[in-house]
């Protein structure tokens, strides 16, 4: 008797699919049916860390942005209201460094992953260094600095295919762009999908993020029990009573590719 948690059912002499089940299924000897086990699911969730190695400042490192601005007069809406163009220009600045910049060893590395298991990149960035390596399935937490939206129907969003955002530059509305960004006091409307993928996860991988940021922090806690973690950082550190998390201290450059290469010999 063989037991799958994950199955396609098959019916070989109809040739039809019966079904596709996430529950234990129990094949008889001599049944008709072929049963096949969908590869597992890997939840990575990334933050500036991974970035960083590519040339892109973060915001909470000793030589992060953090330094030079306060972020209440950059990213937030009373930053906008009060000084738009400030706003624009800080955004320019980071968009023209993500022109100049290109994807990093962790960032192909985790490419490499979808030969043998279904993966799925949740990313605290608003940088496209995911998408530009060949990930497929990316979901941006915290928005697209490479997308702008209006200020009146936040469904109206536009691709940039240059960095420059101007004082003047409006919707079809008729409404100036803003930074298609979750600024600090705004909701963050992802977070609901982001925890429904990280609750069917197999395997769990945080990489180059404090994990003191929420609501992103709060995701790990989504992920069942029972399922692998790792955590890559070079600041890493066991998260609360997190069980099966295996701490690894190094850089996204080296822990991930690493990391990669045991999961595909597995």
């Amino acid at each position: 008797m063989l037991v799958y948690n994950v199955v396609i059912a098959m019916n070989r002499r109809e040739g039809m699919c019966v079904g596709v089940q996430k529950q234990s299924v129990y094949l008889k000897p001599n049944s008709l049916f072929i049963i096949m086990k969908l590869p597992e699911k890997i939840v990575v969730l990334s933050g500036a860390g991974i970035s960083a190695e590519s040339g892109l400042q973060t915001f909470r490192d000793n030589d992060g942005l953090w330094k030079k601005y306060r972020f209440e007069d950059l990213a937030s809406p009373h930053a906008w209201a009060r000084d738009p163009e400030l706003v624009l220009e800080f955004y320019n600045m980071r968009r023209k460094k993500l022109f100049e910049v290109e994807p990093n060893a962790a960032h192909y590395a985790l490419v490499k992953l979808e030969k043998k298991y279904e993966v799925q990149i949740i990313t605290q960035n608003v940088d496209d260094l995911h998408e530009r390596a060949g990930s497929k399935n990316i979901l941006h937490l915290h928005g697209e600095l490479k997308k702008a939206r209006s200020t009146v129907d936040p469904s109206l969003v536009y691709e940039l295919d240059h960095w420059k955002l101007k004082p003047g530059d409006k919707c079809e509305k008729g409404s100036q762009l803003r930074p298609h960004v979750v600024w600090f006091g705004e909701s963050v409307p992802m977070i609901e999908p982001a925890a429904d993928i990280c609750s069917m996860a197999d395997i769990f991988i945080v990489i180059g993020t404090s994990m003191i940021v929420y609501p992103a922090a709060s995701l790990i806690g989504f992920v069942p029990q029972d399922k692998t973690k790792y955590y890559i950082d070079p600041n890493a550190f066991q998260v609360g009573d997190v069980s099966k998390l295996t701490v690894i201290k190094k850089k996204a450059v080296e822990g991930v590719p690493e990391l990669v290469n045991e999961l595909l010999n597995k």
